[in-house]
C-alpha cells in the first residue's frame, strides 16, 4: 500500500466518524449536552465544543485564544490548548456547534479529496497549536479522537453503540499498538514477557520485550504467550482511553495472572 493509499483510508475513516458524531448529537435533547462525562471537568457540550475547535482550525480557520484560567482539570500545553475552544463555545447553542462541526470538516474533506497528501512523513501546513505532527500522526489521530469523544457522550447520556463502526476498529487497533510500550515501560517487563491481546472484533496482537526493554510487535501470538488478556471492544478502550473503570468480569486474564492486572492497571496511553 503506497503512503497516499493508506492517508486516504485514515481520511475516509476520519469522515464517517464525523458524520456519526454529528448525527448523535442531534439526537441529544437540550439538556443531555449538560450532562458531565468521564473526561473530568467536561460535559458533553465541553466535548463538541472541543471537536468543533480542532476541526476549525485544520479546515484553515484563525487559532483562538481565551484566557482559560487555571482548570484543576488541566495539565500540560495541551490541556490548556484544548480548553480555549470549550471556553469560547461554552454559551454556545447546539445547533451552532453542530453546525459548525459540519461545515468545517465539509471545508477540509474537499481539500483532501481535492489534494491529497501523497508523503506520509511530510508535515502539513496547518496542524493545530503548532504540534509538530506529519500528515501519518495527524490523519491518523484524527478518527480517533472524534470516535473516541463519541464513545464519551454515548457513555455520558445512556446511549450505547458504534462499536462496530469503521472509526471503532480504527480506534480500537490504533490504540492496542501502544501495548508494547505498556509492557515494556509503564509495566517494566523483563525481556523475553510476552502478551497477546485478544480483543473482540479483531486479530489477536502479540507483544515480545526484547533485550533492550522495549516491546516489539510480533507477527502472531507466540506458542506459549506470558500472558494473554481477552476482552471485547467497549472494555478495552475504556482502558486504553483512560475513561472509567471496566467491568472486572469483562477482562480474562490468561498466564501470568499478576502481571496480566499491572498491564490493565496501566493501559492507559491516551487522555
Amino acid at each position: 500500500m503506497t503512503d497516499q493509499e493508506r492517508l486516504a483510508g485514515y481520511i475516509d475513516v476520519w469522515w464517517s466518524a464525523i458524520n456519526d458524531f454529528t448525527s448523535l448529537l442531534e439526537e441529544l435533547t437540550p439538556e443531555q449536552w449538560d450532562i458531565p462525562t468521564d473526561l473530568p471537568g467536561w460535559d458533553v457540550r465541553a466535548v463538541a465544543a472541543h471537536v468543533a475547535h480542532l476541526e476549525g482550525v485544520l479546515a484553515g480557520g484563525p487559532e483562538e485564544t481565551a484566557d482559560v484560567g487555571e482548570p484543576p482539570h488541566v495539565t500540560g500545553f495541551m490541556g490548556l490548548y484544548t480548553e480555549i475552544g470549550v471556553v469560547n463555545r461554552r454559551d454556545t447553542d447546539p445547533d451552532t456547534i453542530i453546525n459548525e462541526i459540519r461545515e468545517s470538516a465539509t471545508t477540509r474533506h474537499t481539500m483532501l479529496l481535492a489534494d491529497p497528501p501523497t508523503d506520509a512523513a511530510a508535515k502539513p501546513e496547518v496542524v493545530f497549536g503548532g504540534v509538530p505532527w506529519t500528515w501519518e500522526v495527524l490523519l491518523r489521530n484524527r478518527p480517533l479522537d472524534v470516535w473516541m469523544h463519541e464513545q464519551d457522550v454515548r457513555r455520558a447520556v445512556g446511549l450505547p453503540g458504534g462499536l462496530d463502526t469503521a472509526p471503532a476498529r480504527h480506534t480500537a487497533e490504533y490504540l492496542a499498538d501502544s501495548l508494547g510500550f505498556v509492557l515494556g515501560k509503564k509495566v517494566g517487563a523483563a525481556p523475553g514477557t510476552s502478551l497477546v491481546l485478544d480483543m473482540t472484533g479483531s486479530e489477536p496482537v502479540a507483544f515480545v520485550i526484547n533485550d533492550a526493554g522495549r516491546g516489539e510487535r510480533l507477527d502472531g501470538p507466540p506458542a506459549d504467550p506470558t500472558v494473554t488478556l481477552r476482552m471485547d471492544r467497549g472494555t478495552f478502550i475504556v482502558l486504553a482511553g483512560g475513561r472509567c473503570p471496566a467491568d472486572p468480569d469483562a477482562v480474562v486474564v490468561e498466564g501470568d495472572e499478576v502481571l496480566g492486572q499491572q498491564v490493565v492497571d496501566a493501559m492507559a496511553t491516551t487522555p
